[in-house]
C-alpha cells in the first residue's frame, strides 16, 4: 500500500471509530456495518489495481455510509450540523418531510463507484445501476426476512413507496453527472494538448 492509502485507511478509521462511541442503535450500526467491512476488504484485496485516487473515492462514500449507519440512516442530524454552521436548517429551506441523507449517500454512490471505476460513460451507468437494483433487492429481502421494525430501522424507507426507485434514480444521476463531466475533461483543450 502506498502511503497516502494509508492515511486514506487510516482517517477512515479514526472514523468509524467516532461513530462507534456509544451508538443509539448498535445492532443496526452492525448490520450497515457489515457491508462497509466487505467492502473494505475488497479495497485491500484490490489495492495494487487502484491508486490512491480511486482509494480516496471508495473511501469517501464508505465514509458518508459510515456516518448515515450511526443513525441508522433515518435519523442522521443533518439539520442541527446546518444549523450549527451555518443557522440554515435544510428540511425547513426545501420543506423536506423526511430525512434525506440516504438520497445524499445514494447520489454519492453513482458519483464515487463511477470515479472509481472510470469506464465509458454508458458502462459506468450499467454497472451503477445494476448495482443499485442489487442493493436495492438486498434490502428487499430484508425487510421480508426480518422483523418490521428492523427491516425499517436497516432500510429507511421512511414510509416512502418509492423508496427503491428514488435511490436508484439518483445513484444514476451520479454516474450521469461524474460521466459527463468526466468526459468534458478528457475533450477539454487542455487535455488534448497534453
Amino acid at each position: 500500500m502506498t502511503r497516502g492509502q494509508l492515511w486514506l485507511l487510516g482517517a477512515f478509521g479514526v472514523l468509524v471509530a467516532v461513530t462507534w462511541i456509544n451508538p443509539p442503535w448498535p445492532a443496526e450500526q452492525a448490520l450497515h456495518s457489515s457491508l462497509t467491512a466487505v467492502a473494505l476488504i475488497a479495497l485491500v484485496l484490490l489495492r495494487k489495481r487502484l491508486d490512491t485516487a480511486q482509494w480516496a473515492w471508495t473511501l469517501l462514500f464508505l465514509a458518508l455510509h459510515t456516518i448515515a449507519a450511526r443513525w441508522i440512516y433515518s435519523f442522521v442530524p443533518y439539520d442541527d450540523w446546518t444549523n450549527a454552521l451555518f443557522g440554515v436548517r435544510l428540511s425547513e429551506l426545501f420543506s423536506w418531510e423526511r430525512n434525506n441523507f440516504d438520497r445524499l449517500v445514494h447520489f454519492a454512490y453513482g458519483v464515487c463507484l463511477t470515479a472509481v471505476l472510470r469506464q465509458k460513460p454508458v458502462r459506468s451507468l450499467e454497472i451503477v445501476l445494476a448495482t443499485s437494483a442489487a442493493y436495492e433487492l438486498l434490502e428487499w429481502a430484508i425487510a421480508m426476512t426480518l422483523a418490521p421494525e428492523v427491516a425499517e430501522a436497516y432500510n429507511g424507507q421512511q414510509g416512502d413507496m418509492w423508496d427503491a426507485h428514488a435511490d436508484m434514480a439518483l445513484a444514476a444521476l451520479g454516474a450521469l453527472i461524474t460521466s459527463l463531466v468526466s468526459y468534458a475533461r478528457r475533450r477539454s483543450p487542455a487535455a488534448t494538448t497534453r
